[in-house]
């Protein structure tokens, strides 16, 4: 009976502060390493800056495990976020399944989640704000088939089990490819792991086993973009001899788009999904309808268009703009 007073007493409290136009919300990304989650928080502040100046007091809090494979960490990050009571989560989810249940409880104790960036496997959540994945892995598969005049063998370096995100590129991939007779996956059961370091360790492995037959590859996320590029570079099969895709436009991989050792990058914006996250989160505390999709949307970016203005600015998204060192 006096947990359950408690919890009222918690929820009337959160009420009252959502009345008064003051919001607290918990942005929490995948992990904390990765350029493109500086992204996504530049899209936070961005954000919470302008809903201050509107005279929406808002406050963002920016917390996430180091590593996106740290599953025990981030469900702490949550639950303690949410036994503060703050206004709103806002949840990229490592893990599609592990993160539901503390999604719940969030919820249940009065705390509202958008997710972000990955899908959950639950319905607690009140919108989901994310890139169109599986879409984003059909362009790569697409522009593989292309490059590849329909015919050649293929390799598939998949990043992590649980990642609803690159699990959604993945399969979009190879339903594009499968459109092609002539293409043949040589490798697509292999994941790159959480860091570069992980990545490179399985580019290489794979390297070693089918470098001389590939003719094309496919990474579906920043860190085995980055690897496999350098594991290209170090056999010699970089520069277009293997034909690479990747996804994501951290700055060492646009710098490897602009010379000529990855013909494409699939690019989402970032800074977009962090905005709507907040947006989305402060629209719901205000009483207004939610969408349960927003689709900030997805790029192919090859080297005739990545000098186009609005191409320009996915690729070196506006971080010192609203992030202070």
């Amino acid at each position: 009976m006096i947990s359950r007073v408690a919890g009222l007493l918690a929820i009337l409290a959160v009420v009252a502060a959502h009345a008064a136009d003051s919001f607290t919300i918990a942005v929490i990304p995948k992990g904390t390493t990765h350029e493109f989650w500086k992204s996504v928080h530049a899209g936070a502040a961005k954000a919470e800056q302008e809903l201050n100046a509107k005279g929406v007091k808002t406050r963002i809090f920016w917390k996430g495990p180091l590593r996106e494979d740290d599953r025990d960490q981030q469900i702490q990050v949550v639950e303690n976020f949410a036994s503060r009571h703050v206004s709103g989560i806002v949840l990229a989810p490592l893990d599609s399944r592990a993160l539901a249940q503390p999604v719940k409880g969030a919820v249940q104790s009065g705390v509202p989640v958008v997710v972000i960036d990955s899908d959950l496997n639950s319905d607690q959540h009140l919108s989901f704000v994310a890139t169109d994945n599986h879409k984003g892995g059909m362009m790569a598969g697409e522009h593989m088939a292309k490059l590849l005049g329909g015919k050649g063998n293929v390799i598939l370096l998949r990043y992590q089990v649980g990642s609803a995100s690159t699990e959604a590129r993945e399969k979009g991939f190879l339903e594009a490819l499968a459109k092609h007779p002539g293409i043949r996956l040589i490798s697509a059961d292999q994941y790159s792991g959480p860091t570069r370091e992980t990545g490179y360790q399985a580019a290489q492995n794979i390297l070693n086993r089918f470098g001389s037959q590939v003719d094309g590859i496919f990474c579906p996320c920043e860190p085995p973009t980055v690897a496999m590029a350098k594991a290209l570079r170090d056999i010699g099969k970089a520069g277009g001899k293997v034909k690479m895709i990747g996804f994501d436009s951290g700055s060492a991989s646009v710098l490897d788009l602009k010379n000529g050792d990855l013909q494409a990058l699939v690019v989402q914006d970032p800074v977009k999904m962090g905005y709507l996250g907040v947006m989305t989160m402060v629209e719901h505390l205000q009483g207004k309808k939610l969408e349960k999709r927003i689709d900030t949307g997805v790029v192919l970016v090859t080297a005739d268009n990545m000098a186009q203005p609005a191409v320009k600015d996915l690729l070196e998204p506006p971080i010192k703009k609203y992030l202070k060192e």
